[in-house]
């Protein structure tokens, strides 16, 4: 067994691992036992009783945390010029199309979130290769393919997430910063819980969320006791 350091025993010293917290205890806790000098993302993970491998099961959507991720988010809009100014008004960092397919297919992908039309798909599609492995492909079901560019820059930047459930059945998210007070963290947990919940599969049998698990860059996980959350 690996020796613990001396950080990760003063943060086992502050909760036990075997033990599930209310989400309210869970969003102090979290913050409590980070001890990075960086402001860490606090980041839930939510294991689903959901096959992925069924076409049916697959848990994806949206959602806008009512505090934000607390990161700032790079996005490029791919836009016909008719829509740049829409863009860039919009807060877009980066706005563009030929130079920017160009720019991706020799390598550039410093950008959070890709936004582009309908229109142009078809030249953003040949991007798939890059794009898919780094999560960055537009999708018209996160509302990062649409004419409403200026709109969908805006909620992005406002704190619009978006999640699938991985291979596993299990969805990672972002849902702020350890600077977050404990009602913010708290708050923005429980709106993406009840996203999820919402979008239970009919085909899904048996015990949907099967565990949520809250932790920050680095910290040990906090089992959450999910009859803590509301509406689910």
């Amino acid at each position: 067994m690996a020796k613990l350091t001396k950080k990760q025993k003063e943060a086992l010293s502050k909760y036990d691992p075997s033990q599930m917290y209310s989400l309210e205890a869970a969003s102090s806790i979290v913050k409590e036992i980070t001890m990075t000098k960086f402001d860490a993302s606090v980041d839930v993970d939510v294991r689903l009783g959901v096959d992925p491998r069924k076409a049916d099961q697959m848990v994806r959507g949206v959602v806008a945390l009512p505090h934000g991720t607390g990161k700032d988010i790079k996005v490029l809009v791919l836009c016909t010029p008719d829509k740049e100014a829409e863009a860039k008004e919009a807060g877009a960092d980066y706005v563009g199309l030929d130079d920017y397919i160009a720019k991706i297919e020799g390598g550039w992908t410093d950008i959070d979130v890709i936004i582009t039309m309908p229109n142009v798909m078809a030249k953003v599609g040949r991007l798939g290769r890059v794009l898919g492995p780094r999560g960055l492909m537009p999708n018209p079901k996160a509302g990062t393919v649409t004419l409403e560019v200026g709109k969908a820059v805006k909620e992005v930047k406002a704190g619009k997430i978006d999640f699938k459930v991985d291979k596993f059945g299990i969805i990672h998210a972002s849902v702020g910063k350890v600077s977050f007070s404990p009602e913010k963290i708290q708050e923005n947990v429980r709106e993406l819980i009840l996203t999820i919940s919402k979008l239970k599969p009919a085909s899904s049998k048996g015990t949907y969320f099967k565990s949520i698990s809250l932790s920050s860059t680095m910290s040990p996980g906090i089992a959450v006791d999910k009859g803590s959350i509301q509406g689910i």
